[in-house]
C-alpha cells in the first residue's frame, strides 16, 4: 500500500485481500495505514500458503526502499491503484 507515488510504502500480509485493502482504504485499520493515508494498492502477490505469505512478507520488509521500489515499478509503473483489478 502507498498514499502516493515514492510516498510512504506498507508492506503487510493477509488471506484476504479484497478485504484487507478495503479496510484500509475506508480507515478501518489503526496504524501505519491509516496515519500515512496509504489506500493505494500498488503491489501485491500471491502465495501458496500463509506460511509461504509470511515468510515472503518479512523478506520484503527486511529489504531496503530501493528493492521495493522495483518491486512497485516492475508490475505497476504508473503506480495506479490496482484495486479494482482484484475486486
Amino acid at each position: 500500500m502507498a498514499n502516493r507515488r515514492n510516498g510512504a510504502l506498507y508492506t503487510g500480509v493477509t488471506s484476504n485481500l479484497v478485504k484487507r485493502v478495503y479496510e484500509h482504504k475506508n480507515d478501518l485499520v489503526p496504524g501505519f495505514t491509516k496515519n500515512y493515508d496509504c489506500k493505494l494498492l500498488v503491489y501485491y502477490e500471491v502465495c501458496g500458503t500463509m506460511e509461504n505469505a509470511i515468510t515472503r512478507e518479512k523478506q520484503i520488509k527486511s529489504g531496503s526502499r530501493k528493492n521495493k521500489l522495483v518491486l512497485i515499478e516492475g508490475m505497476n509503473s504508473g503506480w495506479k491503484d490496482l484495486y479494482e483489478e482484484i475486486v
